[in-house]
């Protein structure tokens, strides 16, 4: 690790009062960062002055949300904006890196979409971004981390009530109708090379003709996507990373396959996921979107007790160990803005957000290592002295 987290000194011409309004400008206007915006609204002294996005609708549409904002084609020119104190980042995963680095150049505090990098050089470029960008407050997107279940999971750890750790058993199912593939989005008439600025999409990835399909459903590809691990385990691994302070994975081992949508996609739809932790904690996460029975949960496995979270995030002890020992369920509420929320106020008071640089840098490499594994077709090994996936 490179000791980049911890207190973080803000220069001092940057340093905003409790009461001062933070001006913000997004980078990608699509599904996800108009939630974004709506979860920045609703925080008290946050301004949304800004926005970029390479497709004109989506300007259009954010035009109707934000009139007074400005809005441009080219991220860049809104970083040329002095005025703007942080972007939140909501593009493509292959676009994370020239972005993420492009606003820190730009002086701007950082909330940035998961999963923070997209390949294992673009990790490294962000971490030499960051290092040179002291006084940068940057939060990663993985919600949870700022949630109620992590305060609660936090005090069962504490109890000691779980003892000894050796798994952790993940899963992820969704379903949909028959007919609508999951992560499907429509294609309209006006997705054309005159209203969708291709080549700031394509960004570092193979050049390709113009390819509206491609630009929509970007989460089918290699080139761009990291498929559901990319999307939802790294959610659930941030969650236990954060409050288990787990290291980057010594071993990844990925199987799956396209087995249900049958649509060009080239992410897997079915998949299962096997991390083995330096801490001797195995990692298993399940995947699918050809049932939803099984749905989104965690349970981490010890001696004494089982914390299992779902909706609910609950103690369960194994009564072998603790025979008096009994369940709770956790009480802490988490509010919709929350990680947001976080974001702002890390700012405002020059200190670490929820989901710092650091956490996000452990939680890219492990999905990368996942992904690689699967297109390798074989395990693959974290070399920590070297920094490399072997």
């Amino acid at each position: 690790m490179t000791g980049l987290a911890g207190t973080l000194a803000l220069p001092t011409q940057t340093v905003l009062g409790a009461n001062d309004r933070i001006h913000l400008g997004v980078i990608g206007c699509g599904a996800r960062g108009s939630e974004l915006i709506l979860q920045a609204r609703r925080c008290p002294g946050a301004e949304i002055v800004a926005c970029a996005d390479i497709y004109t609708r989506r300007l259009e549409d954010a035009r109707r949300v934000l009139p007074a904002a400005a809005t441009y084609t080219d991220h860049r020119r809104l970083l040329d904006d002095k005025s703007i104190d942080a972007v939140v980042i909501a593009t493509p995963q292959h676009l994370h890196a020239p972005h993420f680095i492009d606003a820190l150049d730009a002086g701007k505090h950082v909330y940035l979409e998961k999963t923070m990098a997209f390949t294992l050089d673009d990790a490294h470029r962000m971490r030499a971004a960051y290092g040179n960008a002291p006084g940068r407050v940057v939060q990663i997107g993985h919600q949870s981390c700022s949630s109620g279940h992590l305060a609660d999971a936090s005090e069962f750890l504490a109890s000691g009530r779980v003892g000894r750790i050796t798994a952790i058993a993940m899963r992820m199912y969704r379903n949909t109708p028959h007919g609508r593939p999951q992560w499907a989005r429509p294609l309209y008439p006006d997705m054309t090379a005159a209203s969708i600025r291709w080549d700031a999409f394509l960004g570092d990835a193979p050049a390709r003709p113009f390819d509206a399909h491609r630009f929509v459903n970007w989460r089918y590809f290699d080139d761009y996507s990291g498929g559901n691990v990319h999307e939802n385990m790294s959610h659930q691994l941030a969650f236990w990373y954060k409050a288990l302070g787990l290291a980057i994975p010594s071993s990844a081992t990925m199987i799956g396959g396209v087995y249900l949508w049958k649509d060009g996609r080239e992410v897997p739809d079915t998949m299962t996921v096997a991390l083995e932790q330096p801490e001797e904690i195995l990692v298993n996460w399940d995947s699918g979107f050809g049932n939803n029975q099984p749905g989104v949960s965690e349970e981490v496995l010890g001696t004494d007790g089982t914390i299992q979270r779902g909706q609910h995030i609950r103690y369960l002890p194994q009564k072998v160990n603790q025979p008096q020992g009994i369940e709770e369920t956790g009480r802490s509420a988490t509010p919709q803005t929350a990680h947001m929320q976080d974001f702002l106020d890390s700012i405002r008071l020059s200190r670490e957000p929820a989901c710092p640089f650091e956490l996000g840098w452990r939680v890219s490499i492990a999905c990368r290592m996942a992904v690689d594994s699967y297109r390798l077709q074989r395990k693959v090994h974290w070399n920590a002295e070297r920094e490399q996936i072997i």
